[in-house]
């Protein structure tokens, strides 16, 4: 049974809680590093152990991100929503009462645990929610509020712990913040019923719905496209790590420039991607060919970085560039998105993106010692270069996603 589409006002109250529930899971990335300093200096810690609590955090998350796609599919999207968020909120508890390491692995898995559902639980709910007219800005919406979450965290936290002197107050604040946004949620359940609009998974034309729901649960992992998406996620993370990680330091040895200058550089590039992404949630309605938009923007923000790498760049040009290359990645993510659900079998949706999504964690877990190893090697260049090559190498995977979709819509008709 099919539902009426969607007003505009019921759309856009679907996509912005759904926005803000992943703004908070990006939020909960950051709950500990901004504070690495005062745990540092409190517990004489050193960067390698809490560096240690970042890969807990997506070891955690990557694994539990595949799996709460199947428990999505099972049990529906919105309960496994306040799980999560009672899961993260638990998590800045448990930091803020930690007397020492063991209790911050413990804050460590329950955020990475509180974080593993939110991709299968978003896309679930705005792919059955929200008109298809309008699922691209609601893709779009869902990237620029992650981009958001990275950059509040760092204020958050470290301004809470700033003021109040306190790193605790900052966690215990950290889990209040995650309590009022799961409030927010339960008070606005209706707009979350996964249950509900299930006219945006009617099947096409000439597909037999029946055969798809009567299929074995694991029977997507069978498809290539699948494993595509994933490594899609996993090459564009690793491209993300670098930047995230070690721009600000191998802009700063490459072009003798101050490292409060160019720790800059990664909210440019993260400022820079959430202008994208509102373009790219209009491009997104217009394309026919999703991999070919990924293609072209990624590749320019490959060639942005490569140039940065040559250091033919002046100083400030070579800032600029850097955070011009977060564009391309913004434009090209609802298209990205957009061409997963295209990739995805009927029935399927949580799995699935649960799946892909976990590339994403992987990439976060591999990357950083790859090009940490590297900058401590002393090759700068190596950071722009390895991270333009990842762009290229997800390049290959979106194009290979693409075909096979359009090969499989050529075959319905």
């Amino acid at each position: 049974m099919t539902t009426a589409t969607p007003t505009l006002r019921q759309d856009a109250r679907t996509i912005g809680l759904i926005g803000l529930a992943h703004g908070s899971s990006h939020f909960f990335h950051l709950l500990l590093p901004p504070l690495f300093p005062f745990l540092i200096a409190e517990f004489g810690f050193s960067y390698s152990e809490l560096g240690l609590l970042v890969s807990v955090f997506f070891v955690v998350s990557g694994v539990g991100q595949a799996l709460s796609g199947f428990l999505v599919d099972r049990v529906g999207a919105r309960p496994v929503l306040f799980v999560a968020l009672t899961s993260c909120a638990l998590a800045g508890f448990a930091a803020a009462s930690a007397s020492g390491y063991v209790g911050l692995v413990v804050a460590s898995v329950l955020a990475g645990l509180g974080n593993a559902p939110f991709h299968p639980v978003d896309f679930t709910i705005l792919n059955k929610r929200v008109s298809p007219a309008r699922l691209g800005h609601g893709f779009s919406v869902h990237g620029i509020s992650g981009n958001l979450g990275w950059a509040a965290a760092p204020v958050f936290m470290a301004g809470i712990t700033s003021v109040t002197g306190s790193w605790r107050m900052a966690c215990l604040c950290g889990g209040l913040l995650a309590l009022a946004v799961l409030a927010i949620m339960v008070w606005n359940r209706d707009a979350l019923d996964d249950r509900q609009g299930s006219w945006a998974h009617a099947p096409a034309r000439g597909t037999a719905s029946a055969a798809a729901v009567q299929e074995h649960p694991m029977a997507f992992l069978k498809l290539p496209s699948v494993w595509l998406c994933f490594s899609f996620f996993f090459w564009s993370t690793c491209s993300l790590s670098a930047i995230q990680s070690f721009a600000g330091p191998s802009l700063q040895r490459l072009y003798d420039l101050p490292l409060s200058l160019t720790a800059m550089v990664v909210t440019g590039y993260m400022l820079c991607g959430a202008a994208g992404m509102v373009i790219g949630g209009f491009l997104v309605g217009r394309v026919v060919r999703l991999e070919k938009t990924i293609s072209i923007c990624l590749l320019a923000s490959a060639a942005l970085l490569a140039l940065v790498g040559s250091g033919a760049l002046p100083g400030m040009a070579a800032l600029a560039a850097t955070a011009l290359a977060g564009m391309g990645t913004g434009l090209a993510s609802p298209s990205r998105d957009m061409l997963i659900k295209s990739a995805a079998p009927p029935g399927a949706t949580g799995r699935v993106y649960g799946t892909v999504y976990s590339g994403l964690d992987l990439g976060f877990c591999l990357a950083a010692p790859v090009f940490g190893a590297m900058l401590d090697a002393q090759m700068n260049a190596g950071i722009f270069y390895g991270s333009g090559l990842a762009l290229v190498l997800s390049v290959v995977s979106a194009g290979l996603v693409g075909a096979r979709v359009a090969a499989r819509r050529a075959y319905a008709v």
